[in-house]
């Protein structure tokens, strides 16, 4: 699979690049970014070509991971698919239900693959017991804690716009989602949302299976109090997710052959566009009762 790179930022860096380059099925073609330069360097650093138009890039590709703010992720995304490339997208799949909505369509019309990477749902320990525990019917309740120290340590993603705009809701919202949805159902109801200190958010969540589900969200922790949990409880006892041994470049890596599989075989992954747009669904219901609440 020919893949091109839009995105030259901290994660297309760190992670995109690194997976695309060193993967044995791929055929690493290119980057595009909105900077020029910043383009070039990247390509040059892991020997492919940089473009300074994105149709190009299209043009000679099979399939595009994109690494760019959710609202612009959307757009080329949609691009991307009516011109028949298969999309390895980022959490969130985009700003607004209308535009993540405009993302699953064109996939769908042009049936392409589509693949959206939240790391926990990639990384072998906590995919295994997401199966693991989706098998059963009878939890009974769920407690998720993902808190970072984005703003508040010392990140890379600090000057970030989109999150200081958007925040933990939608930044590590999607991850929480990602790991209770497969587990406890869909979401029947967003019942309350509230704000907590710095852009730190508390949500409850009405599932469909019955069980009821907490979250707790922040990119403003104490860099000592950052982490991610999930706890389930129901007949069985208590159920923990377990930690990741696998860096996020070893879960991008497992992502691209998701896209792979899909694309070959024709069968939509389970975390696919569709998938994003149930996600930005529930965290833009969520973010309305916030707004809400503050006014």
């Amino acid at each position: 699979m020919r893949i091109g790179l839009l995105g030259t930022g901290p994660w297309a860096q760190m992670v995109h690049a690194p997976a695309l380059s060193g993967h044995a099925e791929t055929d690493f073609a290119g980057v595009w970014g909105r900077r020029t330069a910043a383009a070039k360097e990247l390509a040059e650093r892991h020997g492919c070509l940089a473009y300074d138009d994105v149709d190009a890039l299209l043009a000679d590709v099979d399939a595009v991971a994109v690494a760019l703010p959710p609202h612009v992720q959307a757009d080329l995304a949609v691009r991307a698919a009516r011109a028949g490339r298969h999309l390895l997208l980022d959490k969130p799949l985009a700003a607004t239900v209308a535009e993540g909505r405009a993302v699953a369509e064109a996939a769908r019309e042009a049936q392409v693959a589509s693949v959206v990477f939240f790391t926990t749902r990639f990384q072998r320990e906590p995919a295994a017991w997401i199966t693991e525990q989706a098998d059963r019917d009878d939890w009974f309740t769920a407690r998720a804690q993902w808190l970072g120290a984005v703003f508040t340590g010392d990140s890379p993603f600090a000057a970030s716009p989109w999150r200081r705009e958007k925040g933990a809701l939608w930044d590590v919202g999607p991850h929480a989602l990602s790991v209770l949805l497969p587990v406890l159902g869909d979401v029947r109801r967003v019942t309350a949302a509230a704000h907590g200190p710095g852009d730190t958010v508390h949500v409850v969540l009405d599932h469909v299976g019955g069980a009821s589900s907490t979250l707790t969200l922040s990119l403003t922790a104490p860099p000592a109090a950052a982490g991610a949990t999930v706890e389930l409880r129901g007949e069985a006892g208590v159920s923990v997710l377990p930690e990741a041994a696998e860096d996020a470049v070893t879960a991008f890596g497992r992502a691209v052959d998701a896209l792979i599989s899909a694309a070959r075989g024709g069968r939509p992954h389970p975390c696919d566009a569709g998938f994003g747009l149930r996600v930005t669904e529930i965290l833009a219901a969520a973010e309305a009762l916030l707004t809400r609440e503050a006014g």
